[in-house]
């Protein structure tokens, strides 16, 4: 899709240094890499978006498009197929022709922080992207949060109260302008290895927020 300025950081941001520094050791070990802030992918009239953590080191980060080359692309992309959201094939590369329907996928966080784990200060750096994005989808009706700190960041997002707002999964939340948040664990190999989420859990929340994105 076409993204907005606004709502895509450089490739060589410098909001949060912890996050440049592993980005250009990257660059130097892994040159073929995307190794920069990873855009979000999907449609521009999406009714439904889907917010994530932050690019992973063998997925986004080396791929340059959410969720594509990791066990949670995986899950992730063959749910949004099954639920009519996604068009082609997905082979775990951003050139396999995959087109999201209706749906936008992105991360709270763009850059990929050390062990997976963003601090709250690069958090909060890059809510303005989050806000951004949420700004340039007209249609949009319908967020679906994968883990705590996404649910955090969206709720921050609008401005709302994290205590107005508990993280559970399957939960569903009304947000200001007629918006809608559902929550669900993240689809990580560990959330999924250790039976915190199964296929059907997550199976069961994307289709609670999909009807309710395009009723």
């Amino acid at each position: 899709m076409q993204k907005g300025a606004a709502s895509a950081p450089p490739r060589d941001c410098p909001r949060c240094p912890r996050l440049v520094e592993l980005r250009l050791s990257l660059r130097t070990e892994h040159p073929d890499w995307f190794n920069a802030p990873v855009p979000s992918f999907g449609s521009a009239d999406a009714r439904l978006a889907i917010v994530g953590l932050a690019p992973g080191l063998n997925g986004a980060n080396r791929t340059g498009r959410p969720f594509t080359g990791d066990y949670a692309g995986d899950l992730l992309y063959a749910t949004l197929l099954r639920l009519g959201l996604a068009e082609g094939a997905y082979r775990a590369r951003p050139d396999d022709g995959l087109r999201l329907s209706r749906c936008l996928i992105t991360n709270a966080v763009r850059c990929l922080p050390p062990a997976n784990k963003p601090t709250p200060t690069e958090i909060t750096a890059c809510r303005r992207f989050l806000t951004a994005q949420f700004d340039e989808l007209p249609r949009l009706r319908v967020l679906l949060a994968l883990g705590r700190i996404a649910h955090d960041s969206v709720i921050r997002s609008f401005g709302g109260k994290l205590r107005d707002y508990p993280f559970a999964h399957g939960a569903e939340h009304a947000l200001p302008g007629g918006l809608h948040l559902f929550d669900s664990y993240h689809c990580s190999r560990y959330n999924t290895n250790t039976g915190r989420l199964t296929e059907a859990m997550f199976v069961d929340v994307m289709t609670a927020a999909r009807d309710r994105a395009l009723a």
